[in-house]
């Protein structure tokens, strides 16, 4: 599988969706495959909160390959010997795209919290750039999960004869106050943290020790992100053997792999993107800009491939169905399929087994 990565630079203005403006502005994308000659063979991939544009494969010295590896490449259910992949780093995240700590134009100071608030819109948005500029005008599919599956039902909505399908995994029409209060956490938790500093720390303050107030935030995440049955199975009360069950702060198993999971994230992830990208989340709902949410899925043209997890505790298989319901009513092309798990929110990273048939055979229909 041949992979490329780079970096675009934009110095057109990128219009928010709040009404400021980014400019200029940096995309990282990484591509997967062979761009035929027609340019009809694209498939873009959308990165969830903590992801990236490196989707598959392995860096060279790198032990971890990219977070839908189990997906994509050379004879997986997205082939990269038939199509090519683009997955691009989000504007707002902290891997190569332009974010708060990156320098305020025409200044060399960065912009921190001085950044715009961006929304998933303008994620959108910033990619349609992208792949113009690359020459491609549409695509075969838009794949995403998480808040990839929210990307891909906004380019749905917004540009609704841009892909001929979408495959939109453990998402939702609208972030829901259950979503938005686990991030309420994490987000307290960074701005409480001293170190934190309002925003003003040094661009290397996390590097060694990591941000206390994200780890501690991410607890709350990666609660969200599993369920009740898949912590019981991975963990039980199996209590660390090296700790004393009457030491104060000895830990269960689950307690040690929240802090291990935890802290390592909050060295590599930078607390500003963290927020601004959890904004996004929070701030997403499909019906923004149209009359209603019927009207925004009526606006859709494309073939819609929805796929919920009956474990997920995060957004909740019944907010995919509603959109379900909505194009089955319009007599739009659709299909849903809720994957028995009881994994959690995660399992569209985790348990690829039990649902990259389905985008195969969605791909095979375009």
């Amino acid at each position: 599988m041949k992979i490329t990565t780079k970096v675009a630079h934009f110095t057109n203005p990128l219009y928010l969706e709040s009404g400021r403006i980014l400019e200029p502005y940096d995309i990282a994308y990484e591509t997967y495959g062979e761009l035929n000659e027609a340019k009809d063979n694209v498939i873009l991939v959308c990165h969830a909160l903590s992801g990236s544009h490196h989707a598959a494969g392995l860096y060279e010295g790198d032990r971890k390959p990219g977070w839908w590896d189990s997906l994509i490449g050379d004879g997986k259910a997205i082939d990269t010997t038939k199509y090519f992949v683009i997955c691009t780093n989000t504007i707002g995240s902290c891997f190569g795209s332009t974010s708060p700590m990156s320098p305020m134009f025409p200044s060399s100071q960065e912009y921190r919290l001085k950044f715009p608030v961006i929304t998933i819109k303008d994620m959108v948005k910033a990619q349609m750039s992208l792949l113009s500029s690359l020459g491609i005008y549409s695509v075969k599919s838009i794949i995403g999960g998480s808040m990839g599956g929210m990307q891909a039902l906004q380019f749905a909505v917004d540009y609704p004869n841009f892909a001929n399908s979408i495959v939109s995994l453990a998402a939702t029409y609208a972030a829901q106050p259950w979503a938005i209060s686990f991030n309420k956490v994490v987000v307290e938790a960074i701005r409480r943290d001293p170190r934190f500093n309002n925003g003003t720390y040094d661009r290397d303050e996390f590097k060694e020790h990591g941000c206390d107030g994200l780890a501690i935030g991410r607890v709350a995440g990666h609660i969200s992100y599993l369920s009740p049955d898949s912590m019981d199975s991975k963990f039980g009360r199996k209590y660390v053997s090296t700790d004393g069950l009457f030491e104060l702060f000895g830990r269960y198993e689950v307690e040690r792999y929240m802090e291990y999971n935890t802290n390592n994230f909050s060295k590599l992830f930078d607390p500003l993107s963290y927020l601004y990208i959890v904004k996004a989340i929070n701030t997403f709902n499909l019906s923004r800009g149209y009359e209603s949410l019927h009207e925004a899925i009526s606006r859709i043209k494309v073939d819609v491939h929805l796929i919920s997890f009956s474990g997920d505790m995060l957004f909740f298989p019944k907010e995919m169905e509603h959109i379900a319901n909505m194009l089955k009513r319009n007599g739009q092309n659709y299909s849903y399929n809720n994957i028995d798990s009881n994994y959690g929110h995660d399992a569209f990273l985790v348990e690829v087994e039990k649902f990259d048939f389905l985008i195969k055979e969605a791909l095979e229909k375009v």
